[in-house]
C-alpha cells in the first residue's frame, strides 16, 4: 500500500551524512530516498517524483546548483532545499535565483532542517504556482517584477536599494513563514558580513517606509517578537 506520507529525496555524496540524516527524517515522518550525488538525483527525481528534495551543493558529477538548474530547465518544480558548506552570499542568491527554494548552511540543527521542511512543503501547497519559479509577485496592490528587479504599489513605482529590494523577494517568496534576523541575515548578505542583525532591521525600515506600512497593523511585513520578521500578506504568482 503507497505510504501518504511526504516523499524526500536527499541528494549527498556523504553517506555518513546520508545515513544519519535520512533515519532522522524517517523517523520525522517522512518517506526518503538517497542518492549519491546530482546526476544520480535526477534520475530519482524523474522515477519517483518526490514532494522535495534536499540537495548538498558541494559534490561529485554534477554539483548541486548544476543539478537545480537541470530540474527547472526540464520544468520540474518539485521545491528544492540546498544544504552548503559555503557562507558567501554571492552562492546562496546565485542558487536562489537558479531555482532553490531554500539554502541552509552546514553544519546545522536537524530540527531547523524540518522545520524548513514543512514550512517549504506548507507554502507549495497553498500555491498553484511555486513561488521561486514565479517571474512576477503580487500581494494585494504590490506587484514585485523579480527579472527587471522594479516593484510597484498600485500605479506607483517604488524605489528600493538592491538589498531592500532582494530582501522583499525573499519575504514574498516566504509568505507566513517566521524568518529569524539571523537567518535573513545569512540567506541575503552571508555569514562573514561584517555586521549584526540589526542591519536586517534597517532594511524592515525602509521597506516598511516605502510601502506605507503601519507597524503596529501591518499589511505586509509583521515582527514575528522576539524572533525576527513575517509575511502576512497572501502572495501568488502574477
Amino acid at each position: 500500500m503507497a505510504s501518504d506520507r511526504p516523499r524526500l529525496l536527499l541528494v549527498d555524496d556523504d553517506a555518513a551524512i546520508t545515513t544519519a540524516l535520512s533515519g532522522f527524517l524517517e523517523r520525522s515522518g517522512y518517506d526518503v530516498q538517497v542518492a549519491g550525488d546530482g546526476r544520480t538525483g535526477l534520475e530519482a527525481v524523474t522515477a519517483q517524483a518526490p514532494d522535495l528534495v534536499i540537495s548538498d551543493v558541494m559534490m561529485p558529477h554534477m554539483d548541486g546548483r548544476e543539478f537545480v538548474r537541470r530540474l527547472r530547465e526540464r520544468d520540474l518544480w518539485m521545491p528544492v532545499i540546498l544544504l552548503t558548506q559555503v557562507g558567501e552570499s554571492w552562492e546562496r542568491s546565485a542558487a536562489l535565483d537558479e531555482g532553490a527554494d531554500d539554502y541552509l548552511n552546514k553544519p546545522f540543527d536537524p530540527q531547523e532542517l524540518i522545520s524548513r521542511v514543512r514550512a517549504v512543503l506548507r507554502r507549495v501547497s497553498q500555491c498553484s504556482q511555486p513561488l521561486p519559479a514565479a517571474t512576477r509577485l503580487r500581494a494585494k496592490n504590490l506587484v514585485v517584477d523579480r527579472t527587471a528587479r522594479r516593484a510597484w504599489r498600485g500605479e506607483d513605482e517604488l524605489t528600493l536599494t538592491p538589498k531592500a529590494f532582494t530582501l522583499l523577494e525573499y519575504l514574498m517568496t516566504h509568505p507566513q513563514e517566521a524568518l529569524t534576523r539571523d537567518r535573513l541575515l545569512s540567506a541575503l548578505w552571508g555569514f562573514d558580513f561584517a555586521s549584526t542583525s540589526r542591519a536586517v532591521d534597517h532594511r524592515i525600515a525602509e521597506l516598511r517606509r516605502v510601502l506605507a506600512d503601519d507597524a503596529a497593523a501591518p499589511e505586509y511585513i509583521d515582527t514575528a517578537p522576539g524572533l525576527g520578521y513575517r509575511f502576512v500578506a497572501a502572495v501568488s504568482a502574477a
